[in-house]
């Protein structure tokens, strides 16, 4: 089993930059693909960005494209995601997820590949 916390949300300025960290428990974190997602008010969750367990892989969505990156220390068992550029719809509540798929490279998209899911934390971005 995998224990996600995530930390390091806040309010920012348009064009600021924050780094979400997620921090894992669990004897699988290395064996997992990792993922962000996002959920704002009044719409579904979505996807943000990927990892494969190895790092090798990343994926990310393409509103976020250029401006978010996502990596992982597993000797930490942390993911991270840097996010820069903000903008005023990137608010969202941010979800860290692990999933334990043998298809994660085609699966990496869907929420429902992810068994293990964080509380979230809050990003706030003023125009």
């Amino acid at each position: 089993q995998v224990q996600l916390v995530e930390s390091g949300g806040g309010l920012v300025q348009a064009g600021g930059s924050l780094r979400l960290s997620c921090a894992a428990s669990g004897r699988t974190f290395g064996n997992a693909g990792m993922g962000w997602f996002r959920q704002a008010p009044g719409k579904e969750r979505e996807f943000v960005a990927a990892i494969s367990w190895s790092g090798g892989n990343t994926y990310h969505a393409d509103s976020v494209k250029g401006r978010f990156t996502i990596s992982r220390d597993n000797a930490k068992n942390t993911v991270y995601l840097q996010m820069n550029s903000l903008k005023a719809e990137d608010t969202a509540v941010y979800y860290c997820a692990a999933s334990a798929s043998y298809r994660f490279s085609i699966s990496y998209y869907y929420a429902g590949s992810y068994t293990y899911w964080g509380q979230g934390t809050q990003v706030t971005v003023s125009s």
